[in-house]
């Protein structure tokens, strides 16, 4: 049993970025907290992101689906409040938040730290999550700010 809290603690200090991941289909728009995104690729920009499979993003997520990485900055913990709770289809996820629409992909947050628009390329099957890659078609910067890193007491859990 030792063995195990300490795997916990070791697997939780990996660091993450926290991230939402909007998009937009159709009549559907919406978005969802991410926090195992990583650039995998220099030469095509890439990104891999997990995801549940269950959540209902990840039946958006066809290949060639355009979406939109919104980058969270250091503080911004009522984005976590917001979309960490998750969001049914039909539910309108950016109630009382400032988005830009009108791109390829999801909304962007205009009060992130950055965005990358995204087009989903492969989705890999893996343990509990499945594992998308996506190309990165164009990216902003709009502020100097620290991004949003978390680190978790325990590995095997949120």
């Amino acid at each position: 049993m030792q063995q195990d809290k300490q795997l916990a603690a070791a697997l939780g200090r990996i660091p993450s970025g926290l991230f939402i991941l909007t998009i937009k289909q159709g009549s559907v728009e919406t978005g969802l907290l991410a926090s195992w995104v990583q650039q995998c690729s220099f030469d095509p920009p890439m990104v891999s992101i997990a995801i549940q499979p269950n959540r209902p993003v990840a039946a958006l997520l066809k290949e060639g689906a355009p979406f939109t990485l919104n980058l969270l900055e250091e503080g911004q913990t009522d984005m976590i409040a917001h979309f960490g709770k998750g969001f049914a289809p039909e539910e309108d996820a950016f109630v009382g938040l400032e988005v830009e629409r009108g791109g390829p992909g999801g909304p962007v947050i205009k009060e992130s730290l950055a965005v990358l628009e995204c087009e989903m390329k492969t989705r890999v099957k893996g343990g509990d999550h499945d594992l998308f890659l996506a190309e990165i078609r164009a990216g902003r910067l709009f502020d100097e700010g620290r991004p949003m890193v978390h680190i978790r007491k325990n590995g095997f859990h949120y």
